[in-house]
């Protein structure tokens, strides 16, 4: 290493602490989040994407694939081959829809329910650690910047008034 080379700041010092900039911060939390996540959920054989797509489709039954995966911040190639790996593993079915042709209903089996209800524990165990130490208040202020963030972010541009 150069004399002229700065060494690497470690996690949370320089610009990957409170220096830094915003949007690297956010990637920096979202990675490290979503690295727990995953390390969470190995033990009921799900990945992260995976325990999206189902905790949406119990969220929001009767809903399609591509509807699943708009909300789930995946694209619709990634929501079907994830869609194909759960009912493969017998986690959830899917049936002809009444009223549509082409659209599928899709539902949780029981099998899928059981691991959602493990998985839903283990990461809302992460997401009580991630709050640890903030208040109520400072906890909807964080929500609320993170849900203008992310409108600002797919509209591209600033937040709308």
């Amino acid at each position: 290493m150069s004399k002229a080379a700065k060494v690497l700041p470690d996690e949370g010092t320089g610009k990957r602490g409170p220096d830094g900039y915003l949007g690297y911060l956010l990637r920096q939390a979202a990675n490290g989040y979503r690295h727990r996540v995953e390390t969470s959920l190995r033990e009921t054989g799900l990945t992260q994407p995976q325990f999206a797509a189902l905790t949406m489709l119990d969220a929001y039954p009767e809903h399609s694939s591509a509807d699943l995966a708009r909300i789930a911040l995946l694209t619709p190639q990634t929501m079907s081959t994830i869609m194909q790996n759960l009912e493969n593993a017998a986690l959830i079915r899917r049936h002809p829809h009444q009223e549509h042709g082409r659209k599928r209903r899709i539902e949780l089996t029981d099998a899928g329910r059981q691991v959602l209800v493990r998985a839903k524990r283990l990461v809302y165990a992460l997401e009580t650690d991630l709050a640890e130490g903030f208040s109520e208040e400072e906890q909807r202020t964080v929500r609320r910047w993170l849900v203008a963030a992310g409108g600002r972010s797919l509209e591209g541009g600033a937040a709308k008034p």
